[in-house]
C-alpha cells in the first residue's frame, strides 16, 4: 500500500468511529443538559439523578441506531477486506 492509501484508510476509519459513537454521545449530551437544567432550577444535587437517565438514554439510542451502526460497520469491513485483496494482488 502506498502512503496515500494508508492515509485514506485511517481517515475513513476515524469517520466510521465518529459515526458509530455519535448516537450514544448525542443522547448523553442532550439528556445531560436537560438534567443539569432541571437540577439548577430545583437545586437538587443528587448524583444518581444525572447518571440513571443518561444510561437509559444511551441504551435507547443504541437500540434505535443499531441498524445504522451495523450497516456502517459492515460497509467499512467489506471495504477494508477489498483493500486487503487489492494489496495482495499488486
Amino acid at each position: 500500500m502506498h502512503s496515500v492509501d494508508i492515509a485514506s484508510v485511517l481517515r475513513h476509519c476515524f469517520i466510521v468511529v465518529v459515526e458509530l459513537s455519535a448516537p450514544a454521545l448525542l443522547a448523553a449530551l442532550v439528556v445531560g443538559l436537560v438534567v443539569s437544567l432541571f437540577q439548577a432550577v430545583t437545586q437538587i444535587n443528587e448524583t444518581t439523578l444525572s447518571f440513571v437517565p443518561k444510561v437509559l438514554a444511551v441504551g435507547c439510542a443504541l437500540l434505535v441506531a443499531a441498524p445504522f451502526m451495523y450497516g456502517t460497520l459492515q460497509t467499512f469491513t467489506l471495504r477494508a477486506f477489498d483493500m486487503l485483496v487489492e494489496a495482495g494482488v499488486r
